[in-house]
């Protein structure tokens, strides 16, 4: 049952991102994450990534026909969970590429719902095969 609570979760917020919905992609997050991903410069914690979000450019979050979370790999003990999956990300426009991500998530149980500690993305593969 927390394994299927930790995947519900994530699932969540990346609708929350499909639906262009920060409220409820930032509601998985904790106040105290940080984030590591190929397109940041560095490791960011809340703060900062919540500045880096601000000031992207208008229309530079990509448009996704959508998210999957392929072949998740879920251990949760007590209030502590990792996450470990591919996210594949389908654009709308069929004419750009297919992305791969590697992700590892951890999280902590607050008060019944799982919010992201820390999150580590990494570009795996691009491409209409990927």
């Amino acid at each position: 049952m927390k394994v299927e609570s930790v995947l519900e979760c994530l699932q969540d917020m990346y609708a929350g991102f499909l639906a262009h919905d920060q409220v409820q992609f930032d509601r998985h997050l904790s106040t105290e994450v940080t984030t590591w991903e190929t397109h940041l410069p560095r490791l960011m914690n809340r703060l900062e990534l919540d500045s880096y979000r601000d000031l992207r450019p208008h229309g530079k979050r990509p448009v996704l026909a959508d998210l999957q979370i392929q072949d998740p790999h879920i251990d949760v003990w007590d209030k502590h969970a990792i996450a470990r999956y591919e996210l594949v990300s389908f654009p709308e426009d069929k004419d750009e590429a297919v992305e791969v991500r590697r992700v590892t998530d951890v999280l902590l149980n607050n008060k019944g719902n799982w919010v992201i500690v820390h999150h580590h993305a990494e570009l795996w593969k691009v491409g209409q095969d990927a």
